[in-house]
């Protein structure tokens, strides 16, 4: 079925207003299949155990968000979605009973559509065929299969669920890499990695053929190779054209932030900048230039927006450095520039750049200048701001929430001091397993709930290095007041 929804608009001018509408695609096959000696060509940590993942935990995030954006699919199912004759019906792109919201989008229904089309079909399987170096025959063949089965062959790399011809993409459940709105724009990707070739192809045929974009296929901006890109030498990272949606923020109407990280160099953003410059798409663009770790690969695994005057950030990597004293000799021989804090530069249209010191200099900026925040900005700090938990509960996405609303956020239920600091911060903290029988039974209305921390299960999500900010892409939020 074509989902064609006559009342999208893409139209997304900050991190925390209604989430209206978004982009995910839940853990398919492909993540099943990830081996350990491939796991990290494939950016996976480790290997995961596939149908926990869907069933005790990615499945209560697609519930949870059915709650907040389309209510009249869930209300009054939830007993049947999860009893065990359900088969998990509810969840499938390709089976009757999927939910097939216009609201919480599954990217392979958008590829199932597209694909209905046999000129789109035979130039998608030829460009897939050749990034993955298919014989001839199977290109004859895939153009022939149907397109439903096609588009789980695309995204798993395997016929019929069983026989792998190429790579599954398993990153392709982080559909925020993938591109970002921008107002009413989409800023498509440049990965950084080979293994996101296919999934920003996929994508970027689904933007620019399905027809819930249509009426705003001429702004959609791809960013371009530097001029003679192919004569540079070297294969190093700051030498590369990147950029990927865990990098870019948009925070206000015109303030655009960007990371420059393991995964986004500095000609990616440069690049960027001047396309949404050039576009009038915003007039202020914040660059964070990051340490190159795995460690924190995404500014969003650094720091994302819980309100208008609150952030979750790690303390570590936010704060200036106090100056040592002068009688000290590490304050004689120490090098002066730390290689392990951000480089934050503002640029705005017709006005010098401006230097930040620190993280917390520029967030307090944004909260109070851009989203107008009257009340003083406040800083949530990964693990408490304990050591080791600090970095610990990082690595284990402390910092990568999604806000549903302003104040109403999802994080791991593993973070446990994090968890403490929502706590003495005034949040709330409910379980997503306690919090979905209260929406049924109408003890608690999404719509009316404040400053909440919402905890998920995340035993096997976990595992693949990204939380609920890298598993979104926002295509519509109402504006904050």
């Amino acid at each position: 079925m074509i989902l064609n929804n006559d009342d999208f608009k893409l139209d997304v001018t900050s991190e925390i207003g209604d989430l209206r509408v978004l982009l995910i695609h839940s853990p398919d096959s492909g993540l099943g299949k990830v081996v350990p000696s491939k796991a990290q060509d494939w950016l996976f940590e480790d290997i995961v155990h596939l149908d926990t993942m869907r069933r005790k935990e990615y499945d209560y995030y697609v519930k949870l968000l059915m709650y907040f954006l389309d209510p009249d699919k869930i209300k009054g199912r939830l007993s049947e979605i999860d009893s065990p004759e359900s088969d998990r019906d509810f969840f499938k792109p390709d089976n009757a009973g999927f939910h097939n919201s216009g609201k919480v989008i599954e990217i392979q229904s958008l590829l199932s559509d597209i694909l209905q089309q046999k000129d789109i079909r035979k130039k998608l399987v030829a460009a897939v065929c050749a990034i993955e170096s298919c014989t001839y025959r199977l290109q004859l063949q895939l153009i022939e299969t149907d397109p439903v089965e096609l588009a789980k062959i695309f995204i798993s790399g395997s016929l019929n669920d069983d026989t792998m011809i190429f790579a599954p993409i398993p990153n392709m459940i982080f559909s925020r890499d993938i591109g970002i709105a921008i107002n009413n724009h989409m800023l498509l990707n440049k990965p950084a990695k080979k293994a996101r070739a296919r999934e920003t192809l996929l994508v970027r045929y689904i933007f620019f053929n399905h027809p819930l974009f249509e009426a705003y296929r001429d702004n959609i901006l791809e960013i371009p190779e530097t001029v003679q890109h192919f004569l540079r030498p070297g294969e190093e990272q700051e030498e590369k054209t990147t950029l990927e949606g865990g990098d870019v923020m948009m925070i206000s109407p015109q303030h655009l932030i960007i990371g420059c990280s393991e995964r986004t160099s500095v000609s990616g953003a440069n690049e960027a900048i001047k396309l949404l410059f050039e576009n009038n798409v915003v007039n202020k663009v914040s660059i964070v230039k990051i340490p190159h770790k795995r460690d924190y690969m995404h500014i969003d695994t650094v720091f994302t927006q819980v309100k208008r005057n609150t952030w979750i950030l790690l303390r570590s990597l936010a704060i200036a450095e106090s100056e040592q004293a002068q009688e000290e000799p590490i304050a004689w021989f120490a090098d002066k520039k730390n290689k392990d804090k951000p480089e934050i530069v503002q640029f705005e249209k017709g006005k010098k750049p401006q230097v930040f010191s620190c993280l917390e200099d520029l967030l307090d900026d944004i909260s109070r200048n851009d989203l107008k925040s009257n009340e003083p900005t406040k800083f949530i700090y990964s693990g408490n701001n304990e050591f080791p938990f600090d970095a610990r509960e990082q690595w284990t996405d402390s910092c990568n929430l999604l806000a549903l609303k302003d104040g109403i956020v999802l994080g791991y239920d593993r973070n446990d001091k994090t968890v403490e600091a929502f706590r003495q911060n005034g949040f709330d903290v409910i379980h997503v397993t306690d919090l979905l029988p209260k929406f049924e039974s109408n003890e608690l209305n999404p719509q009316t709930m404040k400053d909440t921390l919402i905890l998920m299960p995340s035993a096997e999500l976990s595992r693949a290095r990204g939380g609920f900010h890298c598993m979104s892409m926002p295509l519509q939020r109402n504006n904050v007041p």
